[in-house]
């Protein structure tokens, strides 16, 4: 009977000891680096509908450079995140480098010309002044006493 509890422990110990080595490994195989991202364009799935002009996942306007920022923006947050801002192209450009600076986002590459361009014709911003008239409403009277 001790004998046999006896190899039970030199079991757990073994295992024990192979399952902290692979954790080990797996810290120090780990590379310190992060690889950057490809410089490719990544196209819209065939699943993936356009609607009326916009990208129905995300809510972005279908447009030249739509994909660029589906695969370099929406990777690390929403989509709503970009169609709330406005900014113009130096606007567009300080906040990423401030996403580079602080936020641990990749060089975009030759893709950030595009991805600028896209952002500032289609998020820029909006002086509409006043609101706008109200047209097309179906007015009724309320009832009363």
């Amino acid at each position: 009977m001790g004998k046999e509890k006896s190899n039970q422990r030199s079991i757990l110990l073994i295992l024990f000891t192979l399952l902290i080595g692979a954790v080990i490994m797996l810290f120090v195989s780990r590379k310190t680096e992060e690889e950057p991202v490809p410089d490719k364009i990544v196209q819209v799935s065939e699943n993936e509908e356009i609607v009326e002009g916009k990208h129905v996942l995300t809510g972005l306007v279908d447009d030249e450079g739509l994909n660029l920022v589906i695969a370099h923006c929406t990777g690390c947050h929403s989509a709503k995140l970009v169609t709330q801002n406005r900014f113009n192209k130096e606007g567009w450009i300080r906040v990423i480098r401030w996403m580079q600076e602080t936020q641990n986002l990749w060089d975009l590459g030759e893709s950030e010309e595009a991805i600028v361009e896209y952002l500032s014709k289609h998020y820029a911003p909006e002086f509409a002044g006043r609101r706008k008239p109200l047209n097309e409403i179906d007015w009724y009277e309320l009832g009363g006493k």
